[in-house]
């Protein structure tokens, strides 16, 4: 039995018999990894209060070897309170915790994904930042941090280069851009929908419209879904 101490956000629970939940926690230390915590519905105060997402929490497990470790403590270590105030804010880190739960490989350190995992709660906890725009960065980053990076500059079957004046087809299941030589996709960009998502994967974007931050969204979100098998 090994004892592991990181700190995580909770991104899903479930309640189990009269009074466990189990948690799948996204760890810093040593990536997704799921965990029954004994007695957390009658409020154990090994971690009460703790088993709330958005929160950074300090977890300390217990780990046998199975497929569930057991949660022995959890205290909140960054409170993310502002946020929980906006409803848009929420539903923002809740989408960006179940592209986290689906995707990330279990028990596989990924800090580049913690890392933007924080930063945008970090971020929609000062509510004073487009919602969206950062949303389809932080999801952008995430899939290159991932492995599932989306190619924008060239065609991933044949390599031709797009050029930036033209509308380009893009199918995030193949991983960006598909050109009719080679079939296309149902996706269209137009230039500056694309020239959009070229400056927000390169972590820029401040010129980024609310209309095509809502529409990067739903590419990134078709991606994950096609990359980690969940159903949108």
């Amino acid at each position: 039995m090994s004892r592991l101490e990181s700190d995580a956000l909770v991104v899903r629970t479930v309640e189990f018999g009269e009074a466990d939940v189990i948690v799948t926690l996204m760890t810093e230390q040593i990536g997704k990894v799921g965990a029954i915590a004994r007695g957390a519905r009658k409020g154990s105060r090994r971690m009460a209060g703790a088993l709330e997402p958005v929160h950074t929490v300090a977890v300390v497990l217990e780990d046998r070897g199975g497929d569930l470790a057991t949660l022995k403590e959890a205290r909140v270590v960054r409170a993310r309170a502002d946020l929980l105030t906006s409803l848009e804010a929420l539903e923002a880190a809740g989408i960006a915790l179940r592209w986290a739960r689906h995707a990330f490989p279990p028990r596989t350190p990924e800090p580049r994904g913690w890392s933007i995992l924080i930063g945008l709660l970090d971020v929609l906890d000062t509510r004073a930042v487009p919602v969206r725009r950062e949303l389809a960065r932080s999801g952008l980053a995430m899939l290159g941090a991932l492995g599932y990076a989306l190619d924008l500059e060239q065609c991933v079957v044949c390599g031709r280069a797009c050029p930036a004046a033209r509308v380009a087809c893009v199918d995030p299941a193949r991983g960006g851009l598909v050109c009719r030589t080679c079939g296309g996709a149902a996706t269209v960009l137009a230039p500056a929908l694309r020239d959009a998502a070229r400056s927000l994967a390169a972590g820029d974007g401040e010129g980024v419209t609310e209309a095509q931050a809502a529409a990067l969204l739903g590419l990134v979100d078709r991606a994950m879904a096609a990359h980690a098998g969940f159903e949108r």
